[in-house]
């Protein structure tokens, strides 16, 4: 048994398949996690461990749940009850009586802790370097940064320590470590996990994050924490339950007009850009979007207000205790006193313009494809430019939760020299289903890819699964809601996804409508109408369908549409008396080709 245990992969699939075949048992496998622990050390690590008995009795007594026996890491500055919290800073610790709500979730679902992870110190770096219990290296070169601020999580998971990780992420601390060590990092929408029981960086920003060895175990585990929290004060409801959703046909994907700045890494250039091919051969549209708005709201996260509030998180152990924290993360937290309250409205203000500018950028893509970080660094070159090389890495992380984005990072490929590189797919809050299923086609596109560290090939682990969707509404458009027209804003800003492009049955006929601003068309079913016109099918949540139908002036309306393949959707239908000098175009199959008519 302990030789067979040796070389198992704790990827949750391969654990739940040996456990219902009764090959081992949780106990066994937490035997087997706190081996490779002994063997590789405890630090840099880890901060503490569970002691072994307890998790002994938590295996033995564990739920037969979605999660039974899967042993999971917990970022330091997430409570776990019994085990202190130190945010990597010694003097800060202190012992909760009670875990996080999030853990807590997971547990209840059959999964045991094992141990706290290391971290860049309060949450505050991309680097890792930030820690005075040692620093984590990436798995693949020991000379090399593991990332940050969650590094300890990500390593533990690419190591083939424990199945999966639980990491925060603000301003890309979920994502860049995954990056740097060959696995899936899911930063969900913010407030989609609880954060009680969670030591803040910054509030209004913060989320708990995923670390996993494929999306499919980073979605299992997501679909267990995500859960609305009275308690915790920036908590919010997913539209419906969170569940991987398939990827719509005809998806955008953007990509900067301007170039990209890879900071001479030519191999992380060139392993974006392959990725790009893949994605594109799986039948994404590539377009492209001004980055300006993006990368502007990405300074502000440490130029601007928001610094301050890593100081409102630690305020009186800041004040009490000056010469505790690590050299870098003291300065940059203590100088947050001395930003005032205009400059904060000064900030706010900024980044709602960004936003605005942004909104624009968004209706010409779905999602975006984004290198995870544009190069990483050697851990020497780290300490010796800690915060220039650190804003770097940020560049295409920073702005993600400002302006209220799900992302899911993913492995890319390898450099030349051995080291990971990863991109990262990001579109509006809520989209974090979709994300996972256009982010595990990726992946599986990439060439020859292994889980972390571990030796086990990607390709011997299922795809993740889509769920039908629930709470969901089809519509039917056929005229100015079409993507690029002019009213096509109100489903986007209801984070409609475009299903399909399609075309109606027979029977019906439409109509180009007299006198209405913007031009709109009306469809009619008569039952001797040629049909066969073009539509796209957008869906959206009950709660967004109620509003979009408010939106319709007469004489059009919603009704029930007949497809080509008999499936039937709601849609926009035309009351027979608007008709009225109106002119019929169902001969040119569609309003596009109506309006390029010439």
């Amino acid at each position: 048994m302990s030789a067979a245990l040796s070389s198992l992969s704790l990827d949750i699939e391969t654990l739940a398949a040996g456990y219902a075949a009764g090959a081992f048992t949780p106990e066994d496998v937490i035997g087997e996690v706190y081996r490779r622990i002994a063997a590789a050390g405890e630090r840099p690590v880890w901060i503490n461990l569970v002691a072994r008995e307890a998790a002994f009795a938590k295996a033995r007594g564990a739920t037969k749940g979605p999660l039974y026996g899967i042993p999971f890491a917990v970022k330091d500055n997430i409570d776990v009850a019994g085990v202190p919290t130190t945010c990597a800073c010694p003097d800060f610790a202190y012992t909760p009586e009670r875990s996080a709500t999030v853990v807590q979730r997971l547990e209840a679902a059959g999964a045991i802790v094992v141990g706290k992870t290391n971290m860049d110190q309060f949450a505050t770096g991309l680097v890792g370097t930030r820690s005075p219990y040692g620093i984590p290296a990436s798995v693949f070169n020991p000379d090399y940064i593991s990332g940050g601020s969650s590094s300890g999580s990500a390593v533990a998971v690419a190591a083939g320590l424990v199945s999966f990780a639980l990491g925060t992420d603000t301003a890309g601390s979920g994502r860049v470590p995954a990056a740097f060590n060959n696995i899936v990092g899911l930063k969900p929408t913010k407030g989609a996990l609880s954060a009680s029981g969670v030591v803040p960086a910054c509030r209004t920003q913060d989320t708990v994050s995923i670390f996993a060895l494929t999306v499919a175990d980073a979605a299992k585990v997501m679909e267990t924490a995500a859960a609305f929290d009275a308690a915790d004060a920036y908590s919010r409801k997913f539209p419906s339950p969170f569940s991987v959703s398939a990827v719509p046909g005809g998806t955008r994907v953007g990509v900067p007009s301007d170039g990209l700045e890879f900071f001479g890494d030519r191999d992380a250039e060139t392993l974006y850009r392959e990725a790009l091919e893949r994605l594109a051969e799986t039948g994404a549209e590539i377009v492209t979007f001004d980055f300006a708005p993006f990368r502007d709201a990405a300074r502000l996260l440490y130029s601007g207000p928001w610094v301050a509030e890593r100081l409102a998180a630690i305020r009186e152990f800041a004040e009490q205790n000056p010469d505790a924290m690590h050299a870098v993360v003291g300065d940059i937290i203590r100088r947050a006193g001395a930003l005032s309250a205009v400059e904060a409205f000064d900030g706010f203000y900024r980044l709602a313009g960004f936003a605005r500018a942004a909104e624009a950028e968004w209706q010409k893509m779905d999602v975006m494809l984004l290198p995870t970080t544009g190069t990483t660094y050697t851990i020497a070159d780290v300490l010796a430019d800690p915060v220039r090389r650190n804003s770097n890495l940020g560049l295409y992380t920073n702005f993600v939760n400002l302006m209220d984005l799900s992302a899911l990072a993913v492995p890319a490929g390898f450099r030349a020299n051995g080291l990971p590189f990863g991109v990262t797919v990001i579109g509006r809050a809520f989209q974090d289903g979709m994300l996972a299923s256009l982010g595990d086609r990726l992946h599986r596109a990439g060439p020859n890819l292994k889980l972390g560290a571990t030796g086990k090939p990607l390709d011997e682990t299922r795809p993740v699964s889509t769920s039908p969707a629930k709470n969901r509404v089809a519509v039917a458009v056929v005229g100015a809601h079409l993507s690029g027209q002019p009213l096509n804003s109100q489903l986007r800003e209801r984070n409609a996804y475009l299903r399909e492009t399609t075309r109606t049955a027979p029977g019906y006929r439409l109509y180009a409508l007299a006198g209405t601003v913007p031009a709109k068309p009306g469809l009619l079913f008569d039952g001797e109408g040629a049909g066969n016109l073009e539509v796209e099918v957008w869906e959206m949540s009950h709660e967004a369908f109620g509003s979009f139908v408010a939106l319709i002036p007469a004489p059009l309306g919603i009704g029930t549409v007949t497809l080509s393949d008999g499936s039937t959707v709601k849609g926009f239908i035309c009351e027979p008396y608007g008709l009225a000098n109106a002119t019929e175009i169902t001969g040119f199959g569609g309003w596009r080709a109506w309006l390029a008519r010439g």
